[in-house]
């Protein structure tokens, strides 16, 4: 049996992400960059002629993915612009698998969620960091210690990316923790139901917000998640994915974030399976579900939630700790999206929706599904 066609993709913003994504496919066998597009153009031709392509290049999603057939686009822009490329996207007919984080806010995200529905094409989060194979061993290893008791995880760095991190209000809880608090809802069906969090930045900090910040998070079963980090960490640096101890009511678990999975759990097998990992993960589950019309893991709706949990966090620190219910943030956020929208079709159908969690209960895209067949055809 011959192996399918590489999926014809557009990659929509080309700094150094956006270059780091075009490198990757330019060697997947699942999918091919055939256009970039960015604002800066200068710049979209040279990170195209710098990973050894020759394809298109403009500043129009829509005129350069009709010039150059693709079929789906990987949106690497930075997180202001993601809705507004999405929405360019999905309204085209294009699928979209989007780096983190999906929005700003709460309320940018149902909006996207409603547009997914509308549009009934798939709209899918990278959270590259669930795509380790030690992770997924840990997973395994979590999932047979029984009820939890308390998640601890802490990430330490120091992380100079000049930029728009570095002018960012809170660039550890979003741009960072966002991984870390996906991977906890990764980890266990537990979800979590509130939150109580406290942030600041250290005086030395390169970073104009707050670099570092502890939260706890109750957890639907009463178990707790208690998180620490910062970007702005000089010494005794943790692995990029944080240090992670689970406790339970048969054992415990840990893991460091890179290779070493161990508990003390008896007849509890620690193995770990070798596949793609980081965004080359991300890229084959996507083109993976178009395919087959499975819902990805990542898929719009399932993705809410991690949002939630860093909203509630900035909450509840703006606020002095104050406990932050993510019920009731949602709610909110659902009232400021149907407020904020302009355009009539995604009003109507958040105004439809009962309630936030009632929106974001069934996945927009997967049940029905039109799959891209595996020679490229729609």
């Amino acid at each position: 049996m011959s192996e399918p066609a590489r999926l014809p993709v557009l990659v929509v913003g080309a700094g150094a992400m956006g270059g780091e994504w075009i490198r990757m496919l330019a060697k997947s066998s699942h999918a091919e960059p055939v256009g970039v597009v960015d604002l800066n153009v200068d710049l979209a031709k040279s990170t195209v002629t710098a990973a050894g392509l020759d394809i298109a290049v403009g500043a129009s999603l829509v005129e350069v993915a009709e010039a150059s057939g693709a079929q789906a686009v990987v949106n690497v822009t930075v997180p202001q612009a993601h809705r507004v490329v999405n929405e360019q996207a999905l309204r085209a007919g294009l699928p979209v698998l989007c780096e983190k984080p999906l929005a700003p806010t709460i309320s940018e995200a149902l909006r996207q969620v409603a547009l997914a529905d509308l549009t009934g094409q798939l709209l899918m989060v990278s959270q590259n960091r669930r795509y380790f194979d030690h992770l997924a061993a840990f997973r395994q290893a979590v999932g047979a210690l029984g009820p939890l008791g308390a998640v601890h995880s802490q990430f330490f760095h120091e992380d100079h990316e000049p930029g728009f991190r570095e002018q960012m209000a809170h660039p550890l809880l979003v741009d960072m923790s966002v991984h870390h608090f996906d991977m906890l809802r990764f980890l266990s069906d537990d979800e979590p139901v509130s939150v109580r969090c406290d942030s600041w930045n250290p005086s030395w900090s390169w970073f104009k917000g707050d670099a570092a910040a502890t939260a706890t998070f109750e957890l639907a079963s009463g178990a707790r998640f208690i998180y620490s980090g910062s970007r702005a960490t000089p010494g005794l640096q943790t692995s990029w994915n944080g240090d992670w101890h689970v406790y339970a009511e048969k054992g415990a678990a840990h893991w460091d974030g890179d290779f070493v999975v161990e508990t003390d759990a008896e007849g509890v097998p620690i193995e770990v399976r070798h596949g793609s990992e980081g965004i080359e993960g991300s890229l084959e589950e996507f083109v993976a579900s178009l395919r087959s019309g499975v819902t990805p893991q990542n898929e719009v709706r399932t993705n809410v939630l991690t949002l939630a949990m860093v909203e509630g966090a900035i909450r509840s620190s703006d606020r002095g700790g104050e406990k932050v219910v993510l019920a009731d943030l949602l709610e909110e956020s659902l009232a400021q999206a149907i407020a904020d929208e302009q355009s009539d079709d995604i009003a109507d159908l958040l105004r439809s929706w009962t309630s936030a969690k009632d929106g974001i209960s069934t996945p927009a895209w997967g049940s029905s599904p039109a799959p891209i067949a595996s020679g490229g055809a729609r």
